[in-house]
């Protein structure tokens, strides 16, 4: 599976209702686990952003609809990063002219 970083900030509404959040990333994980995917580390962080989370989805598809279905809600804003395992790199590099 691929693996996804996704740097999130809360909006207002989030930051209101924070207390909810470990509800919200349960039910996260089981919306992600109904299509396949999961969610494999949860980070609260210090600066730019709020949350890190890096998950694993079967392809991109999949990853953008959880995304996008998560940042509906309106709790948070997100931004999703395809990342690349040393294997992968090693292959994308090996590919190169």
């Amino acid at each position: 599976m691929a693996t996804y970083v996704s740097l999130l900030k809360y909006t207002q509404k989030g930051v209101e209702s924070i207390k909810q959040v470990p509800a919200r990333i349960e039910a996260a994980r089981a919306a992600a686990k109904a299509v396949g995917a999961e969610i494999k580390q949860f980070y609260l962080v210090m600066g730019r952003y709020d949350v890190v989370v890096i998950s694993e989805a079967p392809d991109d598809e999949t990853a953008a609809k959880l995304a996008l279905a998560t940042g509906m809600q309106g709790n948070i804003q997100t931004e999703t990063l395809r990342a690349f395992n040393e294997a992968e790199f090693r292959k994308i590099v090996a590919g190169l002219p």
